[in-house]
């Protein structure tokens, strides 16, 4: 799936943590489920084919704001 095929929900907000496209991000698939862009987390082994991604709590607030 390429970016472009995604609906960018965060990105809006000033500072460090969401200013481009390598900053942590949530964006909505065109089914409707979320695809989270981070920071690889090492918290715990995730499952074969899933990964852990860790991105600031702003980030999320952000995105349920854009979700209305």
């Amino acid at each position: 799936m390429a970016r472009e095929g995604l609906t960018r929900l965060t990105g809006k907000l000033d500072g460090p943590n969401c200013d481009d496209d390598d900053c942590p991000n949530v964006y909505r698939t065109a089914n409707g489920s979320l695809v989270v862009q981070g920071n690889v987390s090492h918290a715990f082994v995730a499952p074969e084919g899933e990964a852990l991604v860790e991105i600031p709590e702003a980030v999320l607030r952000e995105a349920v704001r854009a979700l209305g």
